[in-house]
C-alpha cells in the first residue's frame, strides 16, 4: 500500500539516531512517519538504527504505544533497491505458511516500508557451534519451514534461476575474487580450468527439478521468534530452481560451519521430510547429497566474488573476513569429485596453497 500525501506538521522531525547522507531522504522519512503514524500508534523520535545488510537496504526500529511494541521500518532508496520483490516474496511465504514480516505500509515511490518486528535474535545468535545436539530443534524448525515454502511452489511465479543467472552468478568469482581482489589475471590454463569446471557445475544443477528458492536460506536470516516457528527474513531474491539450493545453503553457511556428520544428518533429515511431503528429490540419498553439494559449490563460488565485491566496491570489508570458509567448502567439494579436479588445481592456484583432504566419502 502506498501512504497518502504527508501533512503540514511539526512532528515530521527525523529521529537524531538515525545518520541521513540526504537531507532530502531525511526529510520525505519524516514526512512519511508524520503521515502513517498515528494509525499505527508510532513515536517517531524512537526510531532507531536496527541493522543493515549487503546491500543498499537499511532497516529501523521504531516504538509504538499498542500492543505491538515495535515495528521495523525498511528504508529501501528507490533509486537502488526495488522494494516489490520483497512485498510480492512476504505475500507468497505468508500464504505458503512461513513467519515473514507483514507489510503494514509501503511508499514505493519513496521505498520505506513499515513491517511487523520479529524480533531480536536470529537463529545464528542462539546456536552454539560447539553443540551441534542442541541446535537440531533450530534446523528442524528451518527444515519444516523451508518444506512448506517448496511445497507452495509453481512456475512462472517467481524469476527462473536458469542458465544465464547461473553462469552470472559464477563470473563473480574470476572477475571480483581472482582478477580484483587475488590481483590473477584470469587466462591461459587458470581460465580454461574454471571454464571447464563451471560448465559442469551448471549442467549438474541445471538436472535438479525446480521449486521455490529462498536464495540466502540461513540461520542469520531465520529469527527466533518464540513460537514453534522461526521468522525467515531477506527473501526479495527469491526464485524458481533447483530445489539442491537452499538446502545447501542452510548447512554450508556464510558464517559457521558444521563437521561433516552433522550437514549429513541435517540433509537426511530434511531428504525424508521432503520424499514423505511428495517433493521432487532423488530418491536415493546418496545423488540427492552429491546434487547438494555441487550446488553448494555454485553458490560458494558466487559468495566468495561477491564479498570481495562488498569489500571493493562497496566500502563493506567485514564480509571479505568469511572468504577462507567458503574456499575450505569449495576445496572439500571439488577434492571428492574426480572431474572437478581442474577446479581443486585453480583454487590451488589463486590460494598459493596446497588443497585439503576431502572429508567424508573419498575421491568418487
Amino acid at each position: 500500500m502506498t501512504a497518502s500525501p504527508p501533512p503540514d506538521s511539526d512532528a515530521a522531525t527525523p529521529s537524531p539516531s538515525i545518520s541521513w547522507t540526504d537531507p532530502g531522504r531525511a526529510e520525505a522519512f519524516a514526512q512519511w512517519l508524520a503521515t502513517i503514524g498515528p494509525q499505527h500508534h508510532l513515536l517517531p523520535a524512537t526510531a532507531r538504527a536496527a541493522s543493515a545488510d549487503a546491500s543498499f537496504r537499511r532497516y529501523f526500529r521504531i516504538d509504538s504505544d499498542d500492543a505491538a511494541g515495535t515495528r521495523i521500518i525498511m528504508d529501501a532508496p528507490p533509486a537502488k533497491e526495488d522494494s516489490k520483490p520483497f512485498v510480492h516474496v512476504a505475500r507468497l511465504m505468508h500464504e505458503a505458511g512461513l513467519t515473514v514480516p507483514q507489510v503494514l505500509e509501503w511508499d514505493e515511490a519513496s521505498g520505506f516500508l513499515l513491517l511487523d518486528d520479529l524480533g531480536r535474535q536470529t537463529m545464528l545468535e542462539v546456536i552454539d557451534p560447539a553443540d551441534p545436539v542442541a541446535a537440531r530443534p533450530l534446523y528442524d524448525q528451518a527444515v519444516d519451514a523451508l518444506i512448506r515454502w517448496q511445497l507452495a511452489s509453481r512456475p512462472a511465479v517467481l524469476p527462473a534461476y536458469d542458465r544465464a543467472l547461473l553462469e552470472r552468478e559464477l563470473a563473480l568469482f574470476p572477475d571480483w575474487y581472482v582478477e580484483k581482489h587475488r590481483g590473477l589475471p584470469v587466462e591461459g590454463q587458470l581460465a580454461e580450468r574454471l571454464q571447464r569446471s563451471f560448465r559442469l557445475i551448471v549442467e549438474n544443477n541445471l538436472a535438479a527439478a525446480s521449486v521455490y528458492v529462498h536464495r540466502d536460506f540461513m540461520p542469520r536470516n531465520l529469527m527466533i521468534t518464540g513460537g514453534p516457528s522461526l521468522g525467515v527474513l531477506d527473501f526479495q531474491d527469491a526464485v524458481y530452481g533447483p530445489i539442491t539450493y537452499d538446502i545447501a545453503s542452510l548447512m554450508r553457511d556464510a558464517f559457521l560451519s558444521w563437521e561433516e556428520d552433522t550437514v549429513i544428518d541435517v540433509t537426511v533429515r530434511y531428504w525424508e521430510k521432503a520424499r514423505k511431503a511428495g517433493l521432487p528429490v532423488d530418491e536415493d540419498f546418496g545423488a540427492f547429497y552429491r546434487s547438494v553439494e555441487w550446488m553448494g559449490l555454485q553458490r560458494h563460488l558466487k559468495v566468495a566474488g561477491i564479498f570481495a565485491r562488498l569489500t571493493l566496491r562497496d566500502g563493506k570489508p567485514r564480509y571479505l573476513a568469511d572468504t577462507p570458509r567458503f574456499i575450505a567448502y569449495i576445496r572439500a567439494t571439488a577434492g571428492r569429485y574426480r572431474e572437478l579436479t581442474p577446479l581443486l588445481r585453480a583454487i590451488d592456484e589463486i590460494e598459493g596453497t596446497q588443497p585439503v583432504s576431502g572429508f567424508a566419502y573419498g575421491r568418487v
